[in-house]
Formats: C-alpha cells, sequence, structure tokens
C-alpha cells in the first residue's frame, strides 16, 4: 500500500462485479480508500494487460467499500466484466474535488448516462441533512436506464427521460424539468457536455462535474485541461472534476 498526501494506492478485492444495465455494470471493491473518499470523488484502476489506468467515478460510499459504476466503453472496460469476486483490483485515489454538501432545502441533481453514478452518494449526503432532492436522470433507451429505484429508496423524486420516449419524458434531461415543472434553482449536474452546456446557461447556482479523458490523474500531464471564463486553464484531474456553474468555458 503506498500513500500520498491525500490519497493511496492499493490493491482492492472485488466483492462483486455484475451488469445492471446495458453495457453498464456495478463493482463492489472492500478498500481502505472509502474511509478517505468524497461524493463526486473518482478513483484510477490499473486493468490488467493494459497500460494507462481508467478514471471511475465513485457512486457510494461505504464504510469499508466503494462502489463504481462503469460503462464498456473499448477494450479496457470490456477487460474488467471479467473480473470476480476475490479478485485483487489495483486502484489509486480517491482524487479530485466532489460534490460540496450545502445548507440546502431542495437540491436539484441531474445525470445523464455515465454521468449518473457520482451523483448517487451526493443524493445520499443531502437526504442524510433532511434535504429534499429531486433527481432527474437521461438516457437513450430503456434498456440503459439504471438506478431509478436506488435513487427513490433514499427517498428522492425521481424523473426519467428517454431521448426515444420508451420511459419517461421523451427528450432531455431539460425537458423532463420544464415537463415535471421541477422549480428547484439549486443543481448538481454529471453527464454529458452538451447536457451541462444546457444546464450552465439555464442555472446560475450550484455545480457541475466534467468528464474527461485522463492519464495521471493528479494534474500533472495537463491531458485534461479546460479554460474558465476568463481564459485561464484548468485541470479537470485536479481543480475538478467538479465546478461551481458559471465558472467553466463550456
Amino acid at each position: 500500500m503506498k500513500w500520498g498526501n491525500n490519497n493511496m494506492q492499493e490493491n482492492a478485492v472485488i466483492l462483486s462485479n455484475t451488469e445492471i444495465a446495458k453495457d453498464i455494470w456495478r463493482m463492489e471493491i472492500k478498500t481502505n480508500l472509502a474511509k478517505k473518499a468524497r461524493p463526486g470523488q473518482f478513483i484510477e484502476i490499473s486493468v490488467p494487460g493494459f497500460y494507462l489506468r481508467r478514471p471511475i467515478s465513485i457512486c457510494e460510499i461505504k464504510d469499508e467499500s466503494l462502489i463504481i459504476i462503469y460503462k464498456i466503453l473499448g477494450q479496457g472496460t470490456e477487460k474488467m466484466t471479467e473480473l470476480t469476486s476475490n479478485d485483487l483490483l489495483d486502484i489509486f485515489g480517491p482524487l479530485g474535488n466532489g460534490f460540496p454538501i450545502e445548507d440546502q432545502d431542495k437540491v436539484l441533481l441531474v445525470g445523464g448516462g455515465v454521468g449518473v453514478p457520482p451523483l448517487y452518494e451526493t443524493a445520499k449526503q443531502y437526504r442524510l441533512k433532511g434535504s429534499k432532492v429531486d433527481v432527474v436522470l437521461g438516457f437513450n433507451d430503456e434498456e440503459s436506464v439504471f438506478y431509478k429505484e436506488e435513487f427513490e429508496q433514499l427517498g428522492c423524486n425521481v424523473e426519467i427521460a428517454t431521448m426515444d420516449g420508451s420511459v419517461g419524458t421523451k427528450g432531455t434531461v431539460l425537458d423532463a424539468i420544464q415537463a415535471k415543472n421541477i422549480d428547484t434553482d439549486f443543481i448538481s449536474a454529471c453527464g454529458p457536455l452538451m447536457m451541462l452546456k444546457a444546464l450552465d446557461a439555464t442555472y446560475t447556482k450550484g455545480y457541475i462535474s466534467l468528464e474527461a479523458r485522463m492519464a495521471c490523474g493528479l494534474g500533472a500531464c495537463m491531458g485534461c485541461v479546460v479554460k474558465d471564463k476568463e481564459g485561464n486553464s484548468l485541470r479537470v484531474c485536479k481543480d475538478g472534476p467538479v465546478f461551481e456553474v458559471g465558472k467553466v468555458a463550456l
């Protein structure tokens, strides 16, 4: 086990690894990183046989384990589906700045596709504070929907948007927000860039979490740089992935 200032590298033990939707897998790993993790952070995973680590957001934080949810997007994540209980997984983290849990009576959480997972722990923490939490999740179709029931079990009001209209509101998450008359003005969101652009143009309070290709995960390689509205460089892995609404030039 190797320790850094705020993170560590560890061979974690896989407790389970199961498919929960079309090409979407849920993995629980027993790790000491759980004691240090915060909502919205991520870990870097070393997949056997592949050189670069994969950044995967943290979905849920338990006392002695972390739950991550990942989508099959290439050979590396496809290889991850072959891992089974009691296998060891080389992980590094927790990394990045997560979602601040503020004193808000009402919070709107908006997720799209693989941007949904980091919102679960965020929702859990807000519910523990007694906040009313509206959750709007966007997917392509019914086969891609996941974690609706899990958010509902936390006591959240959950609305679904699908692009083909097979479940919930047909269209985008913004279409669902309008259709369901959700007037909460403080958001935390994660998902595709076009979704975040639309939310950033609509809301003035809250946070968005950016997705980016990363190599080191520590801000050293400068491979995930974005610009703020003043033209300054920001590293998604180190300065983010969570930023205040209106800060980043999307």
